[in-house]
């Protein structure tokens, strides 16, 4: 879906996205795609990173769309791949944190180990890609950073702690880095998604039951879908949202 909106100040910028090649964060690459952005996403899907490239190219044939395959626990190989985005594709002006897993969990089976991972996952290489592209943003003047939040934890979620902290951290984050970023003008938001109705949800948890559940919550009973997201990103990525930072933004439908 095309966005309705247009940002002339997104013209020809370059947009990191991790988590890029599927789900919500897909829809974040086409969209910027759309703005006449040049786009670089983080992944570790190959077949699906690689055939959202393909797609894309067919699509918008003048765009330029770039994978880079990094798990980001590594964070020694993140930094590598931001420097790398520098240099394809020039500084970076937005980097969008999009990538965690909502694995779910219960209590009684969490080792320390896998408490690492969720955080690793889902926090952890959110802070270091943001250190990483600062000098690059100090280099065009400001830029913004967009890190995607999770109701889960405004909701007092259960079956995956590690999750939520990771998310409820993601909060903390934000504001604790608007102040260092702000002098340099760099804007950081969280954007807060509702269930946003992507295939892995469809999939694994979302039923007849659930369905009703999520009506009953949502004051807009519409689903939530992931160009709903991508509309949010689209604004604060752009000039028109020059003196947001350290807030929360939420598209649920009403929910929290």
């Amino acid at each position: 879906m095309k966005s309705s909106n247009q940002y002339p100040s997104l013209l020809d910028k370059t947009i990191l996205i991790t988590g890029g090649g599927t789900s919500i964060g897909a829809c974040l690459v086409e969209a910027f795609l759309q703005q006449g952005a040049k786009v670089a996403f983080i992944d570790i899907l190959d077949e699906a990173s690689n055939a959202l490239v393909e797609q894309l190219n067919q699509r918008y044939q003048s765009t330029t769309v770039k994978y880079y395959r990094c798990d980001l626990v590594d964070i020694p190989a993140l930094q590598q791949v931001i420097t790398e985005v520098e240099q394809d594709l020039g500084s970076i002006s937005v980097l969008i944190n999009n990538a965690a897993c909502d694995q779910r969990h219960k209590l009684e089976e969490v080792t320390p180990e896998y408490w690492d991972h969720c955080i690793d996952t889902n926090l952890k290489h959110y802070f270091f890609a943001a250190q990483a592209v600062r000098l690059q943003m100090c280099k065009l003047g400001g830029g913004s950073i967009i890190n995607l939040g999770s109701m889960s934890w405004h909701k007092n979620q259960g079956g995956m702690a590690g999750y939520t902290a990771s998310k409820a951290g993601v909060m903390g984050l934000t504001r604790g880095l608007a102040a260092d970023l702000g002098k340099d003008h760099i804007r950081i938001n969280t954007l807060t998604p509702g269930w946003v109705m992507t295939q892995r949800q469809l999939t694994h948890w979302v039923d007849k039951d659930t369905a009703k559940y999520i009506e009953a919550n949502q004051c807009i009973k519409d689903y939530v879908m992931p160009e709903d997201i991508a509309a949010m990103a689209l604004f604060l990525a752009s000039d028109d949202s020059k003196l947001c930072t350290s807030q929360n933004f939420i598209v649920d439908g009403g929910w929290i």
